[in-house]
């Protein structure tokens, strides 16, 4: 995938083996610093547990790495947004009591889908799923969208269906799968628990970090319900929004910098990166800035160890 001429040196989320990614933190901060990023953060669902692998492996390639976290949360209607939190203390007793309790929650609520994408007829490829588990990672809504993908006793409804095509690969599959079937609205997604957003920005601040609103028109469509959230959001003190993004258009990512610059709010972007055989999240620094200027703050300053 060619860069954008603008491509910024910064990627401010990643996803490694630890969640719902690819590749072990290690490997995922190599090819982030290969790939010529100079300022990464690992952000991995929920848990922290690959932030110290990652610092240590971005001191041997001399990148810095951003201790990080992204975090589900609810609010009100909304029933699945995420906050980045960054420069968080990835040591905090706190933070890891709320994000086991969130990883717990993750792991029913998979097997609510997976239960529920059987009930619809579809084969689910449980073997996948414990294979990851077994590796020590959290089962996320890509891991099961793969075990159905992969699944050769669903390869004539992939195509009736229209989400599988001649020459897909397995993660435009599964891509496919997870929006028609596993997203707020479709037949096999299941809510979770999860904390509000005024609680995870309250719990991102007590670990020291600062909280940001991940990719807001991926998961909400309008302008003026993005711009309201934000307002909101700010009024309980959120710190900035993921304003640039690769999938963020230039409207939309001008019309999120100019709200924030009037909130006083960071800026931050990334591409979102979750492994290289990822259907759309598989190249580090792909989005750009359209002109615009970041507003990073703090983020990126040197960690300690």
């Amino acid at each position: 995938m060619p860069l954008p001429d603008d491509a910024p040196t910064f990627d401010l989320q990643s996803h490694s083996t630890r969640s719902d990614g690819a590749l072990p933190p290690r490997e995922v901060v190599a090819r982030a610093a290969a790939a010529g990023t100079r300022i990464l953060a690992l952000s991995d669902h929920d848990t922290v547990e690959g932030v110290a692998e990652a610092l240590e492996a971005g001191r041997e390639h001399g990148i810095t790495v951003v201790p990080a976290v992204e975090i589900s949360v609810l609010d009100g209607v909304y029933e699945d947004l995420h906050l980045l939190g960054y420069n968080v203390d990835h040591r905090s007793a706190r933070l890891t009591e709320v994000l086991e309790l969130c990883r717990a929650d993750r792991g029913t609520r998979a097997s609510r889908m997976a239960d529920a994408l059987e009930e619809v007829g579809w084969k689910v490829d449980r073997s996948e799923l414990a294979a990851q588990r077994a590796a020590g990672g959290a089962v996320g809504r890509p891991h099961l969208a793969r075990a159905v993908a992969s699944h050769p006793d669903n390869a004539r409804r992939l195509a009736d269906e229209e989400l599988a095509h001649p020459g897909a690969t397995l993660g435009q599959i599964a891509d496919a799968v997870l929006v028609a079937y596993l997203i707020p609205g479709r037949p096999a997604f299941r809510p979770r628990a999860a904390p509000t957003v005024e609680g995870a920005i309250e719990i991102i601040h007590e670990a020291g970090g600062l909280a940001v609103w991940a990719h807001p028109f991926w998961d909400l469509d309008e302008d003026a319900e993005v711009l309201g959230a934000i307002d909101r959001f700010a009024a309980a003190g959120l710190d900035g929004v993921e304003a640039f993004y690769i999938t963020h258009t230039a409207h939309q990512t001008r019309l999120i910098v100019e709200h924030c610059t009037k909130l006083g709010l960071l800026t931050t972007g990334s591409a979102d990166f979750h492994g290289p055989e990822h259907a759309r999240f598989h190249t580090f620094r792909a989005f750009s800035l359209h002109g615009l200027t970041p507003n990073l703050g703090p983020i990126g300053a040197p960690a300690s160890p």
